[in-house]
């Protein structure tokens, strides 16, 4: 089993920043990918961008590419995601979460229970 838990969402203005990160626990060391994705509301949730074991390999959605920063720091088994230049539109529920690979969203097996981010304009 493996636990999840997102922190650092909140409240910014437009262009700020904010930094999530996820922790994870459990029987974290058969995860491979760790990704974020986003729900915001009355929309499907979304891929955002996803890190390998080794973080030699990132994935992200073109909304985010140039402004997100996906890393992770496995000695403390934990996953973050810098957001610069923040949007309005980026206001959702950020999730972590972990699986064997990058794609489909259905891979991904293990899920936190999402942190707020809201981007005034």
């Amino acid at each position: 089993q493996v636990q999840l838990v997102e922190s650092g969402g909140g409240l910014v203005q437009a262009g700020g920043s904010l930094r999530l990160s996820c922790a994870a626990s459990g029987r974290t060391y058969s995860r491979y990918e760790m990704g974020w994705f986003r729900q915001a509301p009355g929309k499907e949730r979304e891929f955002v961008c996803a890190i390998n074991w080794s973080g030699s390999s990132t994935h992200y959605v073109d909304s985010v590419k140039g402004r997100f920063t996906i890393s992770r720091d496995n000695a403390k088994n934990a996953v973050y995601l810098q957001m610069n230049s923040l949007k309005p539109e980026d206001t959702a529920v950020y999730y972590c979460a972990t699986g064997p690979r990058p794609f489909p969203m259905t891979v991904y097996d293990y899920w936190g229970q999402g942190t707020q981010v809201t981007v005034s304009s």
